[in-house]
């Protein structure tokens, strides 16, 4: 079995960081085992395919903030649907990740995902 592309593993990540929480660029490439790929996790969120169910929104800055630029179509979504989770901007756009970061996977979620037992990309589609 060949071992899932990082554009399926990050979307495995996403999909498991619950309503309500965020996490990093940084922290996601972290999990995966490769901590200096943050642009990379980025770069396969902005790839994402309409019909794979990944809560893209979840995923922001180091410094808490969306990376869309301020007030941007992408940016007024991406913070409409966090708010709509409970998720709440200071007034200086960010978020207390202190509150609102997820703390991760666990042992085994890594090693599931690093063995190459993450689901494919047909799952993630489905939703499982």
């Amino acid at each position: 079995m060949t071992s899932p592309a990082f554009p399926d593993l990050v979307y495995a990540v996403v999909q498991r960081i619950p309503p309500g929480k965020v996490a990093t660029y940084g922290q996601i490439a972290r999990l995966l085992g490769r901590p200096r790929a943050a642009r990379e996790v980025g770069w396969a969120l902005r790839s994402l395919s309409d019909d794979l169910d990944v809560p893209w929104q979840r995923v922001i800055n180091a410094q808490g903030r969306v990376s869309f630029p301020p007030g941007s179509e992408g940016a007024v979504q991406q913070q409409a649907l966090l708010e709509a989770e409970g998720i709440v901007f200071g007034p200086d756009g960010r978020i207390d990740l202190k509150i609102y970061g997820w703390e991760g996977l666990d042992f085994a979620e890594q090693h599931e995902l690093r063995s190459g037992d993450a689901p494919d990309t047909q799952q993630l589609a489905l939703g499982i």
